[in-house]
């Protein structure tokens, strides 16, 4: 019981694995046998988000934001390396090895399963997701590895002003146009969605609490209270989004197989860039491992998007970044356990 007390989340976590898998076949099911309902909460979109899931992913954030000590945001400029980590595996490598180890995949390995053209869309949608890194999951793979909360916040924050300037020539560059077209309200829209509407919220309730009944009675009373509606939030967002999916993937098994293959090998390889480097650079595990996760996830939502706008809602490219989604919650709890289980690589003579 000593354990469950100490992580907030107990039980929860404990076969959090079971739920993620149960929680995407109810919604696969959802979307096969009940289409109604994905069909009503389709409805409820702005710029190609979802505002169900938009709600659910703010519950996801919000008790993470409550964490954040704005004091320590200022103090993130006296170690920036941790930024660097960040940016360097995000910008200057992750696109890059995305494209190569897919082509090498679609191309070479998989070449008498999958024609040509075909392997071309897929390649596609991998860019889009290797050009995308994450805004709003990373906050629970944070959370889960108990990373340094005002840290993580200005990794995000910093990394959602970079793609405004660097995701369109980089996947007009990997894609070999020049006609490549960002949905810039999807973009702006998330970014307010899942950054500032939770981190206002947090500070705004933090100042509250802190003020009415002291910093002691936040931190040990209010703060624990949350501590399955992370959790809780992550599982209801699986249901809807493979609600929304669910034809696709029970329409598509060996191809959902193949694509899934070299996106899984690109989600390890960049969180043991990103995780080594941090090592490297003797960074606290708290800093070095949202750093690996921030890499290693997607920012799915604007890769989705792009792929639609760009080849049409049923468009191969659509389908290999819908498959991005699928894979990426089974793998990231992997590296969770992988990173928490590797603590003891970041304690320093």
């Amino acid at each position: 019981m000593e354990k469950s007390k100490n992580t907030g989340i107990g039980f929860f976590e404990k076969y959090l694995t079971l739920w993620v898998i149960l929680c995407m076949a109810v919604g696969v099911l959802i979307g096969k046998f009940l289409p109604g309902i994905p069909a009503f909460l389709g409805r409820f979109e702005y710029a190609n988000v979802s505002i169900p899931i938009a709600i659910l992913i703010w519950l996801m954030i919000y008790p993470m934001m409550l964490k954040v000590d704005f004091q320590s945001i200022k103090n993130v400029g006296k170690n920036p390396k941790g930024l660097f980590v960040t940016w360097v595996t995000n910008w200057l490598i992750k696109p890059f090895t995305m494209f190569g180890i897919a082509w090498l995949f679609f191309f070479v390995f998989f070449k008498a399963l999958i024609p040509a053209d075909l392997a071309k869309d897929y390649l596609a949608g991998a860019i889009l997701l290797g050009a995308a890194p994450c805004t709003a999951m990373v906050f629970v793979w944070s959370h889960l590895t108990k990373g340094n909360a005002a840290y993580t916040v200005v990794q995000v924050a910093t990394n959602d002003l970079i793609i405004l300037i660097a995701f369109t020539p980089i996947v007009a560059f990997l894609l070999g146009v020049g006609g490549v077209t960002i949905p810039w309200a999807t973009l702006i829209l998330s970014v307010v969605l899942f950054v500032v509407i939770p981190l206002a919220g947090g500070a705004i309730t933090r100042n509250y609490i802190t003020k009415k009944h002291g910093l002691d009675c936040f931190e040990k009373s209010f703060i624990p209270k949350f501590g399955n509606i992370t959790i809780t939030g992550l599982l209801l967002t699986l249901v809807i989004i493979f609600s929304f999916q669910g034809d696709v993937i029970l329409n598509n098994p060996l191809h959902i197989v193949l694509i899934a293959i070299p996106l899984i090998i690109q989600t390890f390889l960049i969180f043991f860039i990103a995780y080594l480097a941090g090592k490297a650079l003797k960074l606290p595990y708290d800093i070095a491992a949202p750093a690996g996760m921030i890499g290693a996830s997607n920012f799915f939502e604007l890769a989705v998007a792009v792929a639609i706008s760009l080849f049409g809602t049923t468009s191969p490219a659509a389908l290999a970044t819908i498959v991005g989604v699928l894979t990426e919650v089974p793998v990231m709890l992997i590296l969770v356990r992988i990173a928490n289980n590797t603590k003891g690589w970041f304690k320093y003579e």
